[in-house]
C-alpha cells in the first residue's frame, strides 16, 4: 500500500519464497546470513533447495554458478560488500565471464551498515558489478518495485545484481517497474534529477519544496543501473540543459558516472552535477545523519540543486 513503510529486507525474502515455492529451480544460498535475507520460510518449507555456505561468500558463488549449468536459478543474498568485493573474481569469472544464469543480492547497501564502518559499506557495488560485462544492475526504490525486481530477476535469463538497502523503505510507487526503464517521477523545466534506490524518497520530497520555490524540477527514478534508460535521460536532459543526480554511491563508477558517459558520448551540452559520496572511507554512525552529513537528505538534495541553479 502506498505510504505503508517496509523493511527492504523481509520485502525481498518474501518475494523470493513466494516465487520459490512455487518454482523448484530456484535454490537459495547463504552466506551465514539466510534468515537476515528472509528466508527463514524457504529454509522450513525446502530445506533441500536452500545450502548454506557460512563466511565462504567465493566457494559460493562458484557453488552457484555451477547449480545454474544443471538448470537450477540461484539466488545470492548476503551483506553487499562482501558478494561484490570480497568474491568479484568468482563473481566475474564464474557467473559473468560464463554467462551463468545467477542473481547476487546485495543486502544493507550503500552506507545503511552505517555504525560498522567502512568495510561493512558497499559504496562501489555499482562500479564492481557493472563492470561485469553482461550483468543487469537494480537498485529498487521502494518496496513494491523490490517486489517487482525480485519477480523480474528471476524471469531474466542471466546474470543479475541487485542492491537492497537495510532502513525501513516507504512504498511510493504501485505498478510499473521494468528492467531498463525510467520511472518519470514528475515533470520539469528547470533541472533533471536523476536518483536510484535510497535516495528517491527524500529526493521526491525535495522535488515539492524546489517547486514551491518557483523550481521546476524533472525527476526520473532509476532502478535499473546497467543497462540505462539512456533515450529517457536524453531526452530530459536536452530539455533542461542541467542534470543533477544524487545517489548512495561514491561519485566515482556509480550511475553519476555513467550518466555522464551517457551525455559525453552522445554530444550533450547539458551541464552534469553529482551528489554523491567523496571517494574516501566514509564517516559511521546514525544512517540518517551519515545522509544528512553528505547531503543525500531531503534538505541537503533540495539545497545541492539550489546552489546550483543560482550558479547555472
Amino acid at each position: 500500500m502506498i505510504g505503508n513503510y517496509e523493511d527492504p529486507r523481509k520485502t525481498f525474502g518474501a518475494a523470493v519464497c513466494q516465487v520459490g515455492f512455487d518454482d523448484e529451480r530456484i535454490v537459495l544460498l547463504s552466506a551465514d546470513s539466510g534468515k537476515s535475507s528472509g528466508f527463514g520460510p524457504f529454509i522450513e518449507k525446502c530445506p533441500e533447495r536452500y545450502f548454506e555456505f557460512g563466511i565462504m561468500e567465493q566457494t559460493m558463488t562458484g557453488a552457484a554458478s555451477g547449480l545454474a549449468t544443471t538448470g537450477k536459478i540461484p539466488v545470492i543474498c548476503a551483506i553487499a560488500p562482501f558478494v561484490t568485493a570480497r568474491n568479484y573474481e568468482m563473481f566475474r569469472n564464474d557467473v559473468g565471464y560464463m554467462r551463468q544464469n545467477v542473481k547476487i543480492v546485495g543486502r544493507n547497501g550503500g552506507i545503511t551498515y552505517s555504525d560498522l564502518g567502512s568495510t561493512h559499506h558497499s559504496l562501489d557495488d555499482f562500479a564492481l558489478a557493472g563492470m561485469i560485462p553482461g550483468v543487469v544492475v537494480l537498485f529498487p526504490q521502494d518496496p513494491n518495485e523490490i517486489r517487482e525486481a525480485v519477480k523480474a530477476m528471476l524471469e531474466h535469463k542471466g546474470p543479475v545484481y541487485m542492491r537492497i538497502g537495510n532502513a525501513k523503505q516507504e512504498n511510493l510507487f504501485d505498478g510499473g517497474f521494468e528492467i531498463g526503464k525510467a520511472r518519470l517521477i514528475c515533470q520539469g523545466k528547470d533541472v533533471t534529477l536523476v536518483t536510484t534506490g535510497s535516495t528517491t524518497a527524500e529526493a521526491m520530497k525535495a522535488c515539492k519544496s524546489l517547486k514551491t520555490r518557483g523550481i521546476f524540477v524533472e525527476h526520473l527514478g532509476i532502478a535499473t543501473i546497467v543497462p540505462l534508460d539512456e533515450k529517457a535521460i536524453l531526452e530530459s536532459a536536452a530539455k533542461t540543459g542541467l542534470v543533477v543526480v544524487a545517489e548512495e554511491h561514491y561519485e566515482a563508477g556509480g550511475l553519476g558516472s555513467r550518466v555522464a558517459e551517457l551525455l559525453a558520448c552522445n554530444g550533450c551540452s547539458a551541464r552534469i552535477i553529482r551528489l554523491a559520496i567523496p571517494h574516501d572511507y566514509a564517516i559511521s554512525g546514525p544512517y540518517d545523519e551519515v545522509m544528512a552529513y553528505y547531503g543525500l537528505d531531503a534538505k541537503g538534495i533540495e539545497n545541492g540543486i539550489k546552489r546550483k541553479i543560482l550558479t547555472f
